[in-house]
């Protein structure tokens, strides 16, 4: 699978939470439940995002990615205080560092299944800082969408 080395700078994701494992598929209900209240709840949609595109972050990583870590489903914001603070909302920074860059491409959700079996495969040397989906346009049609994936990585 193809990746491109990219350097993000940091930015900030609001949005709806959950810890969860990859041990015994545990992530697959707790990631699908996290969309199925993210996509029912309207209040995320009038936050003052920077677009639409939905970001899955996942981060905090107890070790790497066969511990805990944390999913967060949200969109990017400019201003990560102008957030009501009256909501359960998480909010998480994503860091300035270097990222690979992958595009999944076909339907939803195998398409990004097959890219994170893919780098956990893979000896690539990560961070476990925050990885991410992100579900713009492209991604809309869930029987041919087009996910991009950014890991991590050490210089």
């Amino acid at each position: 699978m193809k990746q491109e080395e990219v350097v993000l700078d940091k930015f900030s994701v609001v949005g709806i939470s959950v810890r969860t494992t990859n041990q015994d598929y545990k992530s697959q209900d707790d990631i699908a439940k996290l969309w199925e209240i993210f996509l029912r709840n309207g209040y995320l949609e009038s936050m003052p995002k920077v677009s639409d595109d939905i970001y899955c972050i996942y981060t905090d990583y107890e070790s790497d990615y066969t511990g805990e870590y944390t999913t967060v489903l949200g969109y990017k914001v400019a201003d990560a205080g102008s957030i009501p603070t009256n909501l359960s909302l998480t909010i998480k920074e994503i860091p300035s560092c270097k990222y690979y860059k992958y595009i999944s491409e076909g339907e939803l959700p195998y398409a990004v299944g097959k890219t994170w079996a893919h780098i956990w495969q893979s000896d690539v040397d990560r961070r476990y800082l925050a990885d991410f989906d992100v579900y713009g346009k492209e991604a809309k049609d869930p029987a041919n969408a087009k996910i991009t994936t950014y890991l991590s990585v050490n210089s």
